[in-house]
């Protein structure tokens, strides 16, 4: 402000005081009456609501009745009061909450730390905020805006278990607002209902307007993995999972169907909110912000339905571990990516419970994951040993197969014609050796989404590793290498030697050459550019796989004699003769045929 603006404020100030002074006159104040009842009497009588709990906000605050009035009617009595922090909690989580609008404040999570070993707030005051709309006779108006007087229940059930009831009241003459939380020992779940008590023809909707804004703090110290993992989910009331993507733009998306759920996730942990029947209107927003102690900015706004008065919901503060989400609701354990359906099988029903049923007897999870890692390869054995007796079969017939590529190298059908019969003659299949490599894919890729998700490896040490959630820094580099990073993992080095000399032993054992032989040695240097920031616990498990695997096919090969692989391919030999084609194969050489007298038009 300049000193001309100063000046004109000073003048004009001092002419409403000699006004004021002189001139004014203040209205005369019949005897009995108080300022309170004049202001009551400004408010235009045809809109304002002549009750006694209007009378009660003018006697609390005759300064600001009218305006309290005018926006909360009846309720403006509820508008006044203090604001105290009442705290429910179990052996699992600790919930603040306030007795102003009867809000979640902060939630801490007693059995985990945050990255830098704090106490874990998965909801905090500044990272939160949730505000209930609700339409009445004066307007729409904030529950947040109101106070309410908190009591607390204890109950105890035939199996010992603890139940707590926080009631929020508040009530004028008109009737009463009641907020209950319900919290049971043992759970994440915190159960809340809202019921309107009279208050006849006050409340005007048949829903509340539900809005929370929640910015996802960074729990874990690899943010960049923490934004890959962070996903705002929901499931609709027809049974179908979606969720916004993971892209650093900002993204909107209004839900026409009904919501039974929406999940604000993170890596390891969500915040959601469950309704008793669904949410109706939905739009739901997400965001990345600069801020480096924020994962994402998401947000949520939808209908809570009201019928007679009352609604109910539950909120889930807690860890994204499968067993546990899985009896929360319908569709809820989809929090954890468990990968593509082809693979996600193998971490639902195998390794999930793998896990669960190790922990009781280990708590070492490099441990553990040996014994994974001994338990599948021993399960696929069968399929590993077929495998290798296929590629010895390939191997001991490679002569035949030279001779034809001399006599019809030149003519790529007849080539392929031939061979074949030279295979059906052998009782050999090209495929023998492959199709349970095929087989064992799915537990392969399946580790890929599990070990990026399994809260259970998260701060867990082993080795050199101090948190096997994350990637092990074995050295930092002073630069940054495209698509690598600026640390160098050591499991993913392990890895990548493995991967190398295995293939190098399965070149020896298989008759691929050229390109195919070399693809073999390009990908786990592809691999280890992408492994090199997953997780430790990811990269040690192919490590010890790799090893095993290795393990096995020298074992084999120590009981496998080529010379009586060759044997028997001698003898099916002389079986086969005069074996006849199959229709399948002779379809194959009439499809081959047709496709090589097109190709010569």
């Amino acid at each position: 402000m300049d000193k001309n603006q100063a000046t004109g404020l000073i003048l004009f100030a001092a002419v409403i005081l000699i006004y004021s002074i002189f001139f004014a006159s203040g209205p005369e104040i019949p005897e009995g009456e108080t300022v309170a009842i004049t202001q009551t009497e400004a408010i235009d009588p045809a809109s304002s609501i002549a009750s006694p709990d209007i009378a009660q906000a003018i006697e609390n605050d005759s300064i600001l009745s009218q305006s309290r009035i005018i926006t909360y009617g009846v309720l403006a009595a509820m508008t006044m009061g203090t604001e105290e922090d009442v705290l429910l909690e179990n052996d699992l989580i600790q919930v603040k909450i306030s007795s102003k609008g009867a809000n979640v404040k902060e939630v801490i999570l007693k059995e985990y730390k945050s990255w830098d070993m704090n106490p874990l707030d998965l909801i905090s005051e500044k990272s939160s905020q949730m505000n209930f709309m609700i339409d009445t006779k004066s307007g729409q108006i904030n529950l947040n805006d109101l106070y309410f007087n908190s009591s607390i229940e204890s109950t105890v059930d035939e199996e010992g278990v603890k139940t707590q009831t926080l009631t929020f009241s508040a009530a004028t003459e008109s009737g009463q607002l009641t907020h209950k939380f319900i919290l049971k020992d043992g759970t994440y779940e915190l159960k809340k209902t809202f019921e309107i008590d009279r208050y006849s023809g006050v409340f005007t909707g048949n829903s509340i307007s539900f809005s929370w804004d929640y910015q996802i703090k960074a729990q874990e110290s690899n943010l960049a993995e923490s934004k890959r993992q962070s996903r705002l989910n929901y499931y609709t009331a027809s049974g179908s999972f979606d969720n916004l993507g993971a892209g650093d733009d900002l993204e909107e998306e209004t839900i026409e169907e009904p919501v039974k759920w929406i999940s604000f996730s993170q890596r390891f942990f969500s915040a959601a909110i469950i309704s008793d029947s669904t949410f109706q209107s939905v739009k739901i927003t997400q965001s990345t912000p600069t801020d480096s102690t924020i994962v994402r900015n998401m947000s949520a706004a939808f209908n809570i339905p009201l019928v007679d008065g009352k609604a109910g919901f539950t909120f889930y503060f807690g860890p994204d571990k499968y067993k546990v989400l899985k009896k929360v609701t319908p569709g809820f354990e989809d929090n954890v990516d468990m990968g593509y359906f082809f693979v996600s099988w193998v971490n639902k029903y195998i390794i999930v419970n793998l896990f669960a049923f190790l922990e009781k007897f280990f708590s070492n999870y490099g441990v553990i994951i040996i014994i994974i890692v001994f338990l599948i390869k021993l399960a696929l054995f069968p399929l590993t040993y077929k495998s290798y007796i296929g590629m010895a079969k390939m191997r001991v017939i490679k002569p035949e197969i030279d001779e034809l590529k001399e006599k019809y190298g030149d003519d790529a059908t007849k080539m392929q014609q031939e061979q074949m019969k030279l295979f059906s003659q052998l009782g050999v299949s090209p495929i023998s050796g492959c199709l349970p490599l095929v087989l064992q894919m799915p537990f392969l890729f399946a580790m890929f989404f599990f070990f990026p998700n399994a809260i259970e490896l998260r701060q867990e040490s082993f080795l050199w590793a101090s948190d096997l959630s994350t990637y092990d820094t074995f050295l930092k580099l002073p630069f940054t290498i495209p698509f690598y990073g600026s640390h160098v993992s050591l499991f993913t080095l392990l890895m990548t030697v493995s991967q190398i000399v295995y293939t190098h032993f399965n070149n020896q054992l298989t008759t691929a050459t050229g390109p195919m032989k070399n693809l073999g040695y390009i990908m786990p240097v592809m691999f280890m550019f992408i492994l090199n920031s997953y997780p430790a616990g990811l990269s040690f498990y192919y490590f010890v796989s790799n090893m095993v695997t290795f393990g096995q096919q020298a074992l084999i090969k120590l009981f496998v004699d080529d010379a009586k692989i060759r044997a028997k391919v001698d003898e099916s030999k002389v079986k086969n003769v005069n074996k006849k084609k199959s229709k399948f194969q002779q379809k194959l050489e009439d499809a081959m045929k047709a496709a090589d007298s097109n190709r010569k038009k």
